[in-house]
């Protein structure tokens, strides 16, 4: 089984970039299995719409998933109450949307979750911060199939020590949020994959895909009402994305895309 994760999609001019080339890529790779973060695939490249999702998932994605900004913008109830998208597991059980979902995927069943870590959330509404640790989350999950975790957090070592703990439980552990992609990709020695961070799906030049003005003005520590609105930067798309080879619940090869 091929399953491809693509990272965090910034900005509508990706959303279209990726939906253009998702059939291929799928082809391509044989993935039995998309999975996209679009948290950041709003106008404003800070939560979702409803559009974006439908357009992602139109083209070729099985899931989209979103951390933080899964609660920013106008429509954070009905992309958040889409069947096939999933926000962090470990936040207040009062927040709206689901962490997890089982997809029959080649013949068998996946299942696909995304935590977080405090750091993450920290911006986030009251009841959308992180609730319970992620291993507790994971561990109070019933067994079940073929997994691939999405970590969405700030800190490295929260990334890095859950595919640590989890290693030949599930098939992934993958870091999202930074947007910045590390050089490594792992295979543990119990078969769990890792990565820290996969990376954006994005424009380049701004940081984390961002129009540098906006950012800048805060850097000096201009008042928001003096800063230019946040948007997408505008240069040239680049896709990051894991392409998964899993057997039997485990991984045996992956690689960057």
């Amino acid at each position: 089984m091929n399953i491809l994760f693509v990272g965090d999609v910034v900005g509508p001019r990706a959303v279209q970039w990726l939906a253009e080339r998702l059939p291929e890529l799928r082809a391509e790779h044989a993935a039995d299995l998309v999975v996209v973060d679009a948290e950041n695939s709003a106008p404003d490249a800070m939560g979702m719409t409803v559009a974006s999702v439908e357009r992602l998932l139109d083209a070729g994605a099985d899931v989209v998933t979103a951390g933080n900004h899964a609660f920013d913008g106008a429509e954070v109830e009905a992309t958040l109450a889409h069947e096939r998208v999933l926000r962090p597991l470990n936040i207040g059980a009062e927040a709206p949307g689901r962490g997890v979902i089982t997809l029959a995927v080649a013949g068998e069943d996946v299942r696909v979750l995304v935590l977080a870590d405090r750091h993450a959330m920290d911006d986030s509404p009251p009841h959308a911060r992180v609730a319970l640790g992620a291993y507790q989350a994971w561990e109070a999950l019933p067994p079940g199939p073929t997994t691939i975790v999405e970590m969405h957090a700030l800190s490295v070592m929260a990334k890095q020590g859950l595919a640590y703990a989890l290693d030949g439980h599930v098939a992934a552990v993958l870091g999202t949020h930074t947007h910045e992609p590390t050089i490594g990709v792992h295979l543990l020695p119990g078969g769990t994959a890792h990565v820290t961070e996969v990376g954006m799906t994005g424009p380049r030049g701004g940081p984390q895909g961002l129009d540098p003005r906006p950012v800048v003005a805060r850097v000096r520590g201009l008042p928001p009402d003096q800063r230019p609105p946040i948007r997408p930067a505008d240069g040239e798309i680049v896709l990051a994305a894991i392409l998964l080879e899993i057997e039997n619940g485990l991984t045996r090869a992956l690689r960057r895309l």
